[in-house]
């Protein structure tokens, strides 16, 4: 599934697809030994991390794994694998086949480009160490932690090796992630994120922040801007503050950062991405495509991106709560998306619906709206929204 299309693996539902459930008292092994088969380079190479989601429906419990195409070339047992159908065709030897699955691969993900000029000492070593910090904080023990710098490049696809041409090294991936301003720029000419605030001065900008670094820098300085610019509500997630601010622009701008085109100089709103479709996605409905998929996972594996797919959820989730508005995701040639940061029928000064939704709105928030929509309303919808995916494929 992941040298092709990607799929859903579903334990639980029989070839009838009706639901039969698995045994409750393997869940915790079945989950253990199929993340621990991932990671063992034996088994699947590169490694490939996937999340198993746990439903019960009909008092039956059900295993479900959504595996996203990936950019990469994976053997199982040191045999390439394609599928079709419902089959699955080993072409390890079939120099043909393997070749049109690299070309197509690389042909499909620029993040994929391999540069063997690149080498480990022109990237950032103390990002490396960021990164495992990072991971290890998602995941203690997690994989990334006990390895060396290129051990973790390869691990997480950042360093490839072609077959069809023998070129290996470091990917534009692993540049864009780990590479210094210099290398970028090498690599990238084009390579930018300009954050622009228009607020008084419409025709001009009233900020700016023109960002020339890699995605791990841009990020943090995204993430600084939006907070220098926004105001946060109090609200309460359970009995836990969270920032309604940051959860929404956590999304929105890895999700800006992961899904571009990189090879095109356009900015990322209009850089050439291949639609999937037009007009405003629907909630419920709609499917992700990855742009990037290696750099998606990454940014998944240290807490800064969710599922494919659940980011834009989280947005819908947390902008109600935040304005009342719900976000708008516009596909089409160029693709967009618009957070209203105050009710659409509002139109007083931003500063002031700052002093007074700070004061009054925000407490009254947190202390009932908040408990009550972040812990019924938010986690009820969004499992009834996976729950009727995973129902779509069974009776």
């Amino acid at each position: 599934m992941t040298n092709t299309d990607g799929g859903h693996l579903f334990l639980g539902v029989n070839d009838n697809r009706e639901i039969v459930g698995v045994d409750k008292d393997s869940i915790i092994t079945l989950k253990k030994n199929f993340v621990t088969s991932l990671n063992n380079q034996m088994k699947l190479n590169p490694p490939f991390y996937l999340n198993v989601e746990e439903y019960e429906i009909n008092d039956k419990t059900i295993l479900y794994i959504n595996i996203p195409e990936s950019s990469q070339v994976h053997r199982c047992k040191g045999k390439i694998f394609d599928r079709n159908e419902d089959g699955d065709f080993d072409i390890t030897n079939n120099t043909n086949l393997v070749s049109n699955l690299y070309m197509r691969k690389q042909n499909t993900y620029t993040e994929n480009k391999i540069f063997p000029f690149a080498s480990i000492e022109d990237l950032d070593a103390e990002l490396f160490n960021k990164v495992r910090k990072l991971a290890n904080n998602q995941k203690p023990n997690h994989p990334w932690a006990s390895m060396d710098n290129i051990e973790l490049l390869k691990s997480a696809g950042l360093y490839l090796k072609d077959l069809n041409s023998g070129k290996e090294g470091i990917t534009l991936g692993g540049i864009l992630i780990f590479g210094n301003q210099t290398l970028i720029q090498s690599a990238l000419p084009h390579h930018r994120t300009d954050a622009i605030l228009r607020r008084v001065n419409l025709d001009r900008y009233d900020d700016r922040d023109d960002i020339r670094e890699n995605l791990l820098v841009s990020y943090e300085r995204l993430m600084s801007f939006e907070a220098k610019h926004l105001n946060d509500k109090f609200y309460l997630e359970g009995d836990q503050r969270v920032s309604l601010r940051d959860k929404i622009f956590r999304e929105a701008i890895s999700n800006l950062l992961i899904h571009r085109e990189f090879s095109n100089p356009l900015p990322a709103k209009e850089n050439g991405n291949k639609p999937h479709g037009n007009g405003l996605l629907d909630l419920y409905s709609f499917s992700p495509f990855p742009k990037n998929p290696t750099i998606a996972r990454f940014f998944k594996e240290i807490g800064w991106a969710d599922e494919l797919g659940s980011g834009v959820r989280n947005i819908f989730k947390y902008n109600k709560i935040y304005s009342g508005e719900d976000p708008q995701f516009i596909e089409g040639d160029i693709f967009k998306t618009i957070i209203p940061l105050i009710p659409i029928s509002s139109e007083y000064d931003g500063e002031h619906e700052g002093e007074h939704e700070g004061e009054h709105d925000g407490e009254h928030d947190g202390e009932h709206d908040g408990e009550h929509d972040g812990e019924h309303d938010g986690e009820h919808d969004e499992i009834q929204i996976k729950s009727r995916k995973v129902l779509e494929f069974c009776k």
